[in-house]
């Protein structure tokens, strides 16, 4: 009995000691990781916490946390954005040449989508949308501040 004890107590520093060693070093060539800001996390997390308890009207953590990386995704450079699940997918369908579309060309102005020029014999020059035309809305949902 005491031997085996004294086994399974041998065994048992051992692991821990490999556990510990193994956390102390790394055998990766990884570059150091940079700590993460947390006086800076504190404050995003307070400003959540605040708008969550005071916004006129209920929001969900999930439009919060949604909306917090596509403004700091807009804020790198104007060609970085973020897009949802819905949004890849119809940006996949629009790059893949198999979305017909309105026949649009666009641009941003203002906020607005701006209509750069109709595209010959689509539903968007036959509907009378004109070079310069500013889309404000798209079913029913302000377009200000979306990105292209």
């Amino acid at each position: 009995m005491k031997k085996r004890f004294g086994v399974v107590l041998s065994l048992s520093l051992g692991l821990a000691a490999g556990v510990l060693v193994s956390m102390g070093t790394s055998a990766t060539a990884e570059e150091p990781r940079q700590p993460l800001p947390m006086q800076e996390l504190r404050a995003f997390a307070e400003i959540f916490g605040r708008i969550k308890e005071n916004y006129v009207e209920p929001v969900e953590d999930k439009v919060l946390l949604e909306h917090a990386i596509r403004g700091m995704l807009s804020g790198l450079d104007p060609h970085s954005s973020y897009l949802n699940a819905e949004e890849f997918s119809d940006l996949q369908e629009g790059t893949s040449g198999e979305f017909g579309g309105l026949g649009i060309e666009v641009g941003q102005e203002d906020g607005f989508i701006k209509v750069i020029s109709p595209i010959d014999d689509t539903p968007a020059q036959r509907a009378g949308v004109k070079a310069g035309d500013l889309i404000v809305r798209l079913d029913e949902k302000p377009v200000k501040g979306m990105s292209l």
